[in-house]
Formats: C-alpha cells, structure tokens, sequence
C-alpha cells in the first residue's frame, strides 16, 4: 500500500489506514458516525467487519462497505495527485479544526501543514465582487501574512481569489472537490500554485467533482481552521455567511468590512455588524483583534452551540432500533430529548441511532439533533 495513505504510520499501521478510508466512504457514513464507530470497536477494521449486521440491526439487510477496489483507485489517485492523506489523530491534523462539531476525520493534502498549525485568519467574500472590494480583500490579506498570520480561504473567484494571491505563499486553499480537481477551472493555475507553495487541503475524496452540498462542507473547514472569519463584501444571503455562521458557533472572532448600504455586495456584512459581527476597517484592526484571543470573542453573532460529547458504549447496551424510529419524525430532535423520553441509557440509545445512520433511515443535524430521511 502507497506511503501516501498515511502521514503518521508509526501511530497506524497501513491496513488500518486503509480501512478508515474505506470505513469514511462507506454507503451512509458521516463523521459522527465515523468517529462512534471507531470509540464502540477500537479499530476501523472491526468496524467494518460490523457494518452488515449493524444495518441489518437499522432494518437493511444488503448493506455492503465501500468495495476495497475503489479505495485501492482512490489511493492511486492521490498518490498521483502528489497528495497525502492526514487523520484526525495524526499530529499535524490542525488542532483548531478537530475542536468543531463534525471534523472530517480525513482530509486530503498538498503542501506545507505547518500553516496550518500558525494563526489562521479566514477571509471569504462575494464572488462576484466589485473592483474595490477585491483590491481590499488583496491588501488586507497581503499585511495579515506579512504580520504572521496563515489566511484561508476557498479558492472560489473574487474575495477568495484575491486573498489566496495576496497572502501567498501565507495561505491555505481549501476546496469542494477532490485533491486532484482544480474548481473553478480559471483558477487551476493559483490552486496549483497554492498546492506547491502554500497549502492546499480537501475533504472529498480524490477525484471527486465539486457538487453543491460539498459546499457548506467546506465552509466549515474554513471556519475550523482559524481563529476568526473576516467577511470582505458579501450579499445576504450567501456562502461567505455560511461561514461567518459557523465561525461563531465554533466559538471563533466574526469581524466584518462595513460597506454602502446602497450596494447589495455590501448588505451581508453590514446584517452581520449589526448582529453582533467586530467591525474592522484596516488589518491593523485584525491583527489586534485576533493577536489577543484567548477563545472569548467580542464578536456576539452567534452563541457557541454545545453539543453532547460522544457517549460512552457498553458491549451489552443495546434497544431495538425499531423502538426508537417510532420516536423520530422528518423534524429534528435533540439526542438527549430521545434518551429522557425513551427510558434508555444514553449509550443504548445512540448505538439505535447509529444502526439507523448506517441503515440509511437517520440525518444528523446541527446541535446534537436527529431526525428520519425525509
């Protein structure tokens, strides 16, 4: 198997690497799932071996995990891409990204992940940005590298672009497709200078073409990455709020460019100022912002949400999972509502739930919630 399945094989012997991979792009297999499956049986290896049966258990009889041949493909891929694959216990997995809800536990990468690990400042903006906003969004990123920070971004056109070439090489470029996949195509020369120079990470698999739900996934690494998310110019109702969105519920600095309350690319930064966002108007004002954060942000435009940390499972806590579908509706409820209404231990009836992911039947939420597939 290719060295570039792992970047810590001292810590994950190869076969066990592999078998998170498989595990992760298993039919119906989230991170929460992903990371329960590893906490109930130690080893992504056992895990797949339950797969079947833990879906037969969800009502699903002819469940099959991801086909080892596809895995084999995939590694060959980004073994050809130049990308290497970093999980969520390595030790250059970036610290601040595995403290949020749902951390993908593989991502993908090219480049030099001791970005990574500096200050991380995220800077996202409208695509479709006006000539100011992105000769702003160059300067601005330009002066934050130049005073040590890491800025990142999504490599979409406008603001982003314009970070990623003023930061660089002080940047990280996170994208909605594969390693392997330059997205959007004007920008396949900068994502290939980012992959070489800087940093480039991704969270779908390689080869993976960028669809819409990847999106909002890669927002949140976004968010996750960096102490805080500046919002350059951005219309109300966007991706660059999206992220701003996630930023505050990680518990991460907000800070917004105000702008003309004439201009449309300007009202999504202004409704995110007067929701509580910091506002800035140089990088000086950054820079001072984030150098002093101790994780309390001044910005209030979103409360960090709580959510139950995983749940420890006894090997003979079970309920049928039937008993507690009964309970679930397309609307979603919170986890600890289920355990207090159902009368079983927590451990009980999360392995339900799970049974009931794998089986198809369960969409996890945001803030701890479940509900049925629609």
């Amino acid at each position: 198997m290719s060295e570039a399945v792992t970047t810590n094989p001292e810590r994950i012997s190869q076969e066990e690497a592999f078998a998170r991979i498989r595990l992760l792009r298993s039919a119906n297999i989230g991170p929460v799932t992903y990371f329960q499956l590893l906490k109930r049986f130690g080893k992504a290896v056992q895990a797949l071996e339950a797969l079947p049966d833990l879906a037969q258990r969800g009502a699903k009889r002819d469940y099959k995990p991801a086909p080892r041949v596809r895995i084999e493909n995939e590694v060959s891929v980004a073994r050809g891409a130049g990308a290497r694959y970093v999980f969520h216990d390595s030790p250059d997995y970036p610290a601040l990204l595995a403290e949020i809800d749902g951390a993908p536990p593989i991502i993908t990468v090219r480049g030099d992940m001791a970005l990574a690990a500096k200050p991380c400042v995220a800077m996202v903006g409208a695509r479709n940005a006006s000539a100011a906003a992105v000769k702003l969004a160059r300067d601005f990123s330009r002066e934050l590298g130049e005073a040590g920070f890491t800025v990142v971004s999504g490599l979409a056109r406008g603001i982003d672009g314009a970070c990623h070439e003023g930061a660089m090489p002080h940047t990280i470029g996170v994208i909605a497709s594969g390693i392997d996949i330059a997205y959007p195509p004007q920008h396949a020369k900068l994502q290939e200078q980012i992959a070489s120079d800087a940093l480039l990470i991704a969270e779908e698999a390689p080869g993976t073409q960028p669809r819409g739900q990847h999106f909002p996934k890669r927002n949140r690494i976004i968010a996750g990455l960096a102490i805080g998310t500046l919002v350059v110019e951005a219309a109300p109702r966007s991706g660059s709020l999206i992220t701003a969105r996630l930023a505050g519920e990680a518990g991460r600095e907000v800070m917004a460019i105000p702008g003309s309350p004439l201009e449309a690319r300007s009202q999504g930064c202004n409704h995110l100022i007067r929701e509580g966002a910091v506002l800035v108007q140089s990088a000086e004002d950054v820079v001072e912002l984030l150098s002093g954060f101790d994780g309390v942000p001044r910005s209030r435009f979103r409360e960090p949400v709580h959510t139950a940390d995983f749940l420890d499972f006894e090997a003979d806590e079970s309920t049928d999972s039937a008993d507690i579908a009964s309970m679930l509706t397309t609307a979603p409820v919170a986890v600890d509502e289920l355990i207090r209404q159902s009368g079983e231990s927590a451990g009980a009836v999360q392995m339900a739930l799970l049974e009931l992911e794998i089986a198809g039947k369960l969409v996890r939420h945001a803030a701890g919630r479940v509900s049925l597939v629609g």
